[in-house]
């Protein structure tokens, strides 16, 4: 036996950081960068090889696991869910998602390994099974996660996103162009999720008016994506960016990014994920791509990813 279980990176086009707190967000899946887990035979207890995510192999041997470790934790998750025992065999993860970057390295990888332990057992795990685990899983990258990640990530599909609510889908009524900068900067969402607390515990009637703000501002986008408003969609994007910059989860490589991105004609742009490092989205048209692409990289983007969002 010798299969392949993946899953898609992601992205936040607004909310961010609010949606922690029951404001909405949408995100989208990035289906064109991956991980993905190849399952192999072997007669030894279960082993997770993930080399290119400097992490060590994982064995997993009944009750016996780290749940400390993100590998770990949703290789024994899974296995209990789908009621399986001890499993042989091996499973090594590549992934094509930088890591810390907010692109949805952590939900990818928890999703494949999931899906992988499944396809070992010739068995089938539900999308809501799996996004509940690898919610759990995302406790250890993210401390207080909203759930949006797992959502994005295990659907594959575009999500309006509201915590402890139903999920919703979303249509768009025209394709979105976006291209994303990498800064090349690692940041830890977590570290940034507690920060926001942190403002929120010491200022929260300012910080909530942010979160309410931003709140309005993904409303207004969900209507504009639906109806193929682009260019105030883009206006919409600078605007969150502007928000979350006051929120103090932005940088100035982020803003620098940004504003490149806009000064060569994007229709809006801002910071993607945790912040502090990682992605600025630009929301792009047919006369822009070009012009905005080489700013980004002129502007000290190490890596560029075009997508079109349909």
């Amino acid at each position: 036996m010798n299969s392949q279980a993946s899953a898609p990176g992601k992205a936040i086009l607004f909310g961010e950081h609010a949606v922690v707190y029951g404001i909405p967000a949408i995100a989208i899946p990035l289906s064109n960068i991956r991980v993905r887990a190849t399952c192999k035979d072997t007669s030894h207890p279960l082993t997770v090889i993930a080399e290119d995510l400097a992490r060590p192999a994982v064995t997993i041997v009944g009750e016996e696991f780290d749940r400390s470790d993100p590998l770990s934790l949703m290789a024994a998750l899974t296995i209990r869910q789908l009621n399986t025992g001890d499993l042989t065999g091996e499973i090594r993860i590549r992934s094509d998602i930088p890591v810390a970057s907010g692109l949805g390295s952590g939900a990818a990888v928890s999703a494949a390994l999931g899906r992988a332990i499944a396809l070992m057992q010739d068995c089938v795990i539900a999308d809501g099974e799996l996004s509940k685990i690898v919610f759990e899983v995302e406790k250890l990258h993210h401390g207080t996660p909203s759930g949006i990640d797992n959502t994005v990530v295990v659907y594959e599909k575009p999500v309006y996103f509201v915590k402890d609510e139903a999920i919703e889908f979303i249509r768009f009524g025209e394709p979105l162009h976006i291209i994303i900068g990498d800064t090349g900067i690692a940041s830890l969402t977590r570290d940034a999720v507690a920060d926001v607390r942190t403002l929120y515990e010491r200022e929260p009637a300012h910080t909530a008016a942010q979160f309410d703000e931003i709140g309005d501002i993904v409303n207004d986008a969900r209507a504009c994506i639906e109806s193929g408003a682009t260019a105030r969609l883009g206006e919409l994007m600078t605007a969150n960016h502007h928000l979350l910059r006051g929120l103090n989860v932005s940088s100035a490589d982020l803003d620098r990014l940004v504003e490149a991105a806009l000064d060569a004609g994007a229709l809006g742009a801002k910071m993607s994920g945790g912040g502090r490092g990682g992605n600025v989205i630009a929301l792009v048209n047919d006369r822009s791509v070009t012009s905005v692409k080489d700013a980004l990289v002129q502007a000290g983007a190490k890596r560029l990813l075009e997508i079109v969002a349909r």
